[in-house]
C-alpha cells in the first residue's frame, strides 16, 4: 500500500521517493536501515552504495535479493558520500529525492510525515532520536534505545514516537532531508565534493540562501545510532578516528576559505549565512605558524617572506582544492591592493587571540556598520573600496 501525504497541494506518494543510501564500512546498521525503510514500503527506491568497504558490504549487497526498486553500485574505490548522494540523485526519475545515512532507522509513520509538507522550492527534514552519547540540542531528541542495531529496542522508540506532538515542525535542518529533484538540480546543482566532513553544513548554507522553505517534521522521526564506521574507532562508543579528525580539521579550514567565515546554527539548527566579502590581508611580521592561522579567513593575503610562502603552499596545498598561489602573495611596493574590495592591514607582533576574534568576527562587523572609506579596528587598519557581497555566487555549483 502506498504512503500519501495529506497537506501538500500535489498529494506525493512513497513511489514518487527515491532515497540515496551510501554505506563505508557500516554493514549491520546498513541492514537496520534497509529493513526498517522496506517494512514499511516497497513503492521506494532505494540506492545503495558500497564505498569501498572492507567489512562484507559488497558481499551482503551482491547477494541481496533484489527488489524491483532496489539500485545497488558497488565502487572499488573509496570516493565519498558527497559524490554518492549526487550519483544517485542523477539516476533517479522519481521526483523526490532524499538521503538516509545507513545508521538510522525510521519510524513506521515517517514517510506520512514528510510527504505532507513536500512543496516545490521546499526542503523537509526528519527528526533524530539520538542515543545520549551527543550534547542534546532542539534539533534532535536524546533516547536510549541501544547503540548497536543488535541492541535496538523496538518498543522503547515505539512509546517514545507516541508522546511527540503529532504535526509539530520548525525551521531546522537536519539529516534526513528530502525535496523535488526538480528544485535540487535547478537551484542547488549539487554537492561541493571538497567537502567530507562539512559537505552538509555546506549545502544547508546554500539552501537557506537560495530561499529554500524550511520544514523540520518534528514526528517524521528516525533512530540515528551515530556509529558510523568512518568515524569512530571500531568497538570503541565515541573515540574519534585519528584520520577522520583530520579530515574534519582540512574541511573546516575549507568550509572558512569558501564562506569567509564559520558556520553558525540558530537554536533549530538552521543555518545563520554570514555575507561573504572579497577580504584581503596585508600582514608584517608573518611567521609560518601565524600563516597557517589567518590564510583560510581571506581571500588573498600578502606577507614580507618568500621563503615562508613557497613552504606553506607546498605543504598546504594537497589539502585544499583552492589554488593557494592565488591566495598567498609576497607584499611589494607594487602590489595591486586596491583591487580588492577590502583590505585590512596589521602587524601580527601585538596579534592576540582577542585580535583574531575580530578577524573571524569582520564580515558580520562590515555588515552591520561598513562603509566605504577606512577606518581603525584595535591593531587593524581596514579600507573598504566596495562592500559587494558573494554568498549569492555559491549557491550553485
Amino acid at each position: 500500500m502506498e504512503l500519501t501525504g495529506n497537506k501538500n497541494k500535489n498529494m506525493y506518494k512513497t513511489s514518487d521517493i527515491s532515497i540515496v543510501i551510501p554505506s563505508y564500512n557500516n554493514l549491520e546498521y546498513l541492514k537496520s536501515a534497509y529493513k526498517s525503510v522496506r517494512e514499511i514500503s516497497k513503492d521506494i527506491e532505494l540506492i545503495l552504495y558500497d564505498d569501498n568497504s572492507n567489512d562484507g558490504t559488497k558481499e551482503w549487497l551482491l547477494e541481496l535479493e533484489k527488489e524491483e526498486n532496489d539500485i545497488i553500485k558497488i565502487f572499488d574505490k573509496k570516493v565519498g558520500h558527497p559524490v554518492l548522494y549526487d550519483v544517485g540523485f542523477n539516476l533517479t526519475k522519481r521526483k523526490i529525492i532524499g538521503i538516509l545515512h545507513a545508521d538510522m532507522i525510521i519510524h513506521k509513520d515517517f514517510f506520512t510525515n514528510i510527504l505532507k509538507y513536500i512543496n516545490p522550492n521546499t526542503i523537509v527534514c526528519g527528526i533524530c532520536a539520538e542515543p545520549p552519547i551527543h550534547p542534546p540540542g532542539n534539533e534532535k531528541y536524546i533516547l536510549d534505545a541501544g547503540f548497536y542495531p543488535n541492541e535496538f529496542n523496538q518498543s522503547i522508540f515505539n512509546d517514545f514516537y507516541k508522546t511527540l506532538n503529532n504535526g509539530e515542525t520548525n525551521n531546522g535542518i537536519f539529516a534526513p532531508w528530502f525535496l523535488l529533484k526538480e528544485d535540487y538540480i535547478k537551484i542547488i546543482g549539487k554537492h561541493d565534493t571538497s567537502f567530507f566532513y562539512c559537505e552538509d553544513v555546506d549545502i544547508f548554507n546554500r539552501m537557506v540562501i537560495a530561499g529554500f522553505e524550511v520544514i523540520q517534521s518534528r514526528d517524521a522521526l528516525v533512530y540515528h545510532f551515530t556509529q558510523r564506521g568512518h568515524k569512530f574507532e571500531k568497538g570503541i562508543i565515541g573515540k574519534v578516528q585519528h584520520d577522520y579528525q583530520d579530515r574534519v580539521n582540512k574541511d573546516t579550514r575549507n568550509y572558512i576559505r569558501k564562506w569567509g567565515s564559520m558556520y553558525k546554527f540558530d537554536i533549530n539548527h538552521r543555518p545563520i549565512p554570514s555575507p561573504k566579502y572579497n577580504i584581503a590581508y596585508v600582514v608584517k611580521n608573518c611567521n609560518s605558524q601565524l600563516l597557517e592561522v589567518l590564510e583560510p579567513w581571506c581571500d588573498r593575503i600578502y606577507i614580507e617572506n618568500q621563503d615562508i610562502v613557497d613552504i606553506y603552499i607546498d605543504r598546504e596545498q594537497e589539502n585544499t582544492s583552492f589554488n593557494l598561489s592565488k591566495r598567498v602573495f609576497i607584499k611589494s611596493n607594487n602590489d595591486p591592493i586596491g583591487e580588492n574590495d577590502i583590505v585590512v592591514e596589521f602587524d601580527v607582533t601585538p596579534l592576540t587571540q582577542q585580535n583574531f576574534q575580530l578577524l573571524q568576527q569582520l564580515p558580520s562587523i562590515i555588515k552591520e556598520s561598513g562603509e566605504i572609506g577606512e577606518f581603525e579596528l584595535d591593531i587593524f587598519k581596514i579600507t573598504i573600496n566596495h562592500l559587494e557581497e558573494y554568498q549569492n555566487n555559491l549557491i550553485k555549483l
